[in-house]
């Protein structure tokens, strides 16, 4: 009788030890995003600079760097030929401002600035995320700085030690202070958009408790956003949120909506909080054209500036980081010299005007239409392109929807926000990241976005 060979069965001892050098394995092959998760994280640690060259601009520095080292180890193509068209497009309309400066020597610390928000830190992002678990580590990376910033900026209103706001040290600005009061509100924003993402689309292998925390984390997150008191931030996210609810389907658009509503009623109506100042700032929204407060005003001031610049040099604008030489020159008589700050540990001091707080027209003013459309293109591009590619994962029952959603949401807040506001700050280099999370869904090769 021939005898019958079984293979031996492991012990039960043998298991786990299998199972923990195959996990201890993937995160080895992880490593690379350590350097972009501390680029998310260390904006949350003041350094009392508002400008660029903090732990977060280090971090990122870091992350193309490690990115280099790795593709010339292993030897790798950078990016494929849309992917490169597309991120390295805004370089030109950089240089050139650059080159055709008055001051070419000058612009040069803009350059870099620009380069570094707008093209290393998006390619570099691109290049280190191998699947969607990568994008999700990154996403939840931007939920933990958020509710870390929330809960920093909840506590300065109920205890009074925020920023300077209508005579009272009540607005949420967590670590970032008075003088970059859109920080914590853009970091909050972020992480809401992240969670509700995986609210709506969760990934089939992750846990059951998942969905569930990650909804009461995006609807929670709606309370330091309120208590920020940007305006423009809460028009970004709300249309945000609107873009990500349409792409998920009727019944869920609606019944989310229904969620949300509830949620603000109770958080603001029934438990009062800010109801007052809260109707006030929302309804001097629709006010901006009839009786515009002094921040309104000196913001029409300086959009008018920077239009008034690139009507002088309509082809390449006056030069990167050329606003603050040229808006005396443009700006009409009723511009204020500076805005007030105050509150969260700081002093009262009076902190000059050097942006229009408008992103599109900053770069229109300082780089032209050439500067302009380059930039402008490659956002729509990668916006454009991450609807498509998101349609088309929700039509064939795609497993990386979640990111999907998250990177359509986090760029189309970007687009919407920069109306209203600029780089500068210690958050200006999430923007790149942002970019780059967006930019991989929309053009990272099949293969890679499928990997979830």
């Amino acid at each position: 009788m021939a005898a019958v060979l079984t293979p031996p069965v492991p012990s039960p001892a043998a298991e786990p030890a299998a199972v923990s050098r195959s996990r201890w394995a993937g995160w080895r092959g992880r490593w690379p995003l350590l350097p972009l998760i501390a680029t998310v994280l260390l904006p949350a640690l003041p350094y009392g600079n508002s400008g660029g060259g903090g732990p977060a601009d280090v971090a990122s520095g870091i992350a193309v760097l490690v990115c280099v080292g790795r593709l010339l180890y292993l030897r790798r193509r950078p990016l494929s030929a849309p992917a490169a068209l597309v991120l390295g497009l805004p370089a030109v309309g950089f240089a050139v401002a650059t080159v055709t400066a008055a001051d070419p020597a000058a612009a040069l610390p803009g350059l870099v600035r620009y380069l570094q928000v707008f093209v290393l830190v998006p390619a570099a992002v691109f290049l280190l995320l191998r699947d969607a678990y990568g994008f999700r580590i990154v996403a939840g990376s931007l939920v933990l700085l958020a509710l870390v910033q929330g809960v920093t900026g909840v506590h300065q209103y109920v205890t009074g030690t925020g920023a300077s706001y209508m005579g009272e040290d009540i607005r949420a600005v967590g670590t970032f202070g008075p003088s970059d009061v859109m920080g914590m509100a853009t970091v909050v924003a972020y992480g809401l958009l992240a969670a509700a993402a995986c609210a709506l689309r969760t990934p089939r292998s992750a846990p059951a408790w998942l969905r569930p925390c990650a909804a009461v984390l995006a609807v929670a997150l709606i309370v330091p956003l309120t208590l920020s008191f940007s305006r423009g931030v809460w028009i970004a996210t709300a249309a945000a949120v609107i873009v990500a609810l349409a792409l998920t389907g009727r019944r869920q658009a609606l019944t989310s909506l229904a969620v949300l509503g509830a949620a603000g009623v109770v958080l603001v109506g029934g438990f009062g909080i800010g109801s007052a100042m809260i109707a006030d700032r929302a309804a001097s929204v629709t006010q901006v054209t009839s009786t515009p407060d002094r921040s309104v005003s000196d913001r029409y001031a300086m959009w008018s500036a920077a239009g008034a610049m690139w009507r002088e040099q309509p082809a390449a604008g006056v030069g990167l980081k050329g606003f603050p030489d040229h808006r005396d020159g443009h700006a009409s008589i009723g511009l204020s010299s500076g805005s007030d700050t105050a509150g969260a540990g700081q002093e009262f001091r009076r902190q000059a005007l050097l942006s229009p707080h408008n992103m599109y027209l900053l770069v229109l003013g300082e780089q032209g239409l050439i500067g302009l459309t380059a930039l402008v293109g490659s956002w729509a591009a990668i916006l454009v392109g991450a609807i498509r590619r998101l349609v088309l994962a929700r039509s064939r029952g795609h497993a990386a929807v979640d990111c999907g959603l998250a990177a359509v949401a986090l760029m189309t807040w970007q687009s919407v926000n920069f109306l209203y506001a600029d780089i500068g700050g210690p958050t200006t280099v999430l923007g790149g990241v942002v970019l780059g999370l967006a930019a991989w869904w929309a053009l990272a090769e099949p293969e890679r976005v499928s990997a979830a």
